[in-house]
């Protein structure tokens, strides 16, 4: 595999030093242009960063990279890399413009964000789920009239927790879904410096989060039809999701119910051997083992359990019957790693084996 030279838009924030701490030592992609609002236009990225959230440090090699305006130079930096990740906080609107002006600049943009979730010819890709939703970038490029841009999104971080688990059970017949989502701080780019209201404390409301937890997974299970993808119809799902005095790792309770109710058995047995695309194609970053199920009544906790396999494996425990539902279940992810630019990696990579950067 060649080298890709890549930017990341919106590189001073939470989730833009993830990307770099990842891209750091990559066998595949080098990043060649930072970008970040105007604020930060001309900096060294040392200078940008107003505060460094993660561990380990700033990697030495981007710390003296000159940033870039992530709108006024879209043109420079579109002609000098492959491919942009993008993670920047915006309004939706100006968002979607910015994303779509890169893809027709023929510089793909690989999204954390949510703007173009929606969008019916953008595919929204869990890659060990519904890799063969890329095949409906070609409508999306006739569309913009693009040659090699395009744009693909992962989707929302706290659906890796349940979603991933759920998928390889869909051949039972999965009728209606019940989830509560614990979600960590890091996934509204805060610490607990930064969130100190969150201390001793439960916050039972994320706006726009049980929407996308009952909606994005329909997509993600949809199917391509013409010019777009149709979501699922089924199964019905229900979501709340709570903010939680846990720095890194969404946690969810989930509770299902079948058509044809598997044994017990049946469903360890199908998130043992389940694998996608990304196991197939040994990409770097994909986890060997990608679910994993914890015997042990009191796992999986974030403090355990959150980089199992660096970070991008999704944790299951405490299966057993429910009284309403068939069964209950604990799932667990790391939301900035998995569940966002450890996902929006592991999806470029499945777009660099697929010859989409080509």
């Amino acid at each position: 595999m060649r080298k890709f030279n890549v930017g990341i838009i919106g590189a001073t924030g939470m989730v833009g030093q993830r990307f770099l701490l990842l891209l750091a030592n990559h066998p595949w992609f080098e990043v060649k242009r930072l970008a970040a609002s105007a604020n930060s236009a001309g900096k060294k990225y040392k200078d940008a960063v107003k505060k460094w959230h993660l561990s380990p440090a700033m990697p030495e090699k981007y710390a003296d990279m000159t940033v870039y305006d992530a709108t006024a130079d879209r043109e420079k930096i579109a002609k000098e890399v492959d491919f942009c990740f993008c993670a920047v906080n915006m309004k939706k609107d100006e968002l979607k413009e910015l994303e779509y002006s890169y893809a027709k600049l023929e510089c793909p943009i690989v999204s954390n964000n949510s703007a173009h979730r929606a969008t019916g010819d953008v595919p929204m890709i869990i890659p060990e789920v519904n890799a063969e939703h890329l095949e409906i970038i070609k409508a999306q490029r006739k569309r913009l009239g693009a040659k090699r841009g395009f744009i693909a999104v992962k989707s929302n971080c706290s659906l890796q927790s349940y979603v991933p688990l759920l998928h390889p059970l869909k051949k039972f017949g999965i009728k209606e879904v019940a989830v509560c989502t614990y979600q960590a701080i890091s996934g509204a780019g805060k610490t607990f410096e930064t969130m100190p209201e969150i201390l001793d404390n439960v916050i039972p409301y994320i706006g726009g989060e049980e929407e996308k937890s009952e909606k994005e997974p329909l997509k993600i299970w949809g199917e391509i039809r013409g010019s777009e993808i149709v979501p699922a119809a089924a199964p019905k799902i229900t979501a709340q999701c709570l903010r939680v005095p846990v720095s890194d790792g969404h946690t969810a309770a989930c509770f299902v119910r079948f058509a044809k109710k598997p044994s017990r058995e049946e469903i360890l047995k199908a998130w043992k051997e389940f694998s996608g695309e990304p196991q197939r194609l040994a990409l770097p970053s994909a986890p060997k083992q990608f679910l994993h199920y914890f015997d042990e009544d009191d796992r999986p906790q974030p403090a355990l359990d959150r980089n199992s396999e660096g970070g991008m494996a999704v944790c299951a425990g405490r299966l057993r019957e429910d009284s309403v539902y068939d069964y209950k279940f604990i799932g667990f992810s790391h939301n900035t790693l998995r569940g966002a630019a450890g996902g929006a990696v592991l999806l470029a990579e499945l777009l660099a084996a697929k010859g989409y950067f080509g």
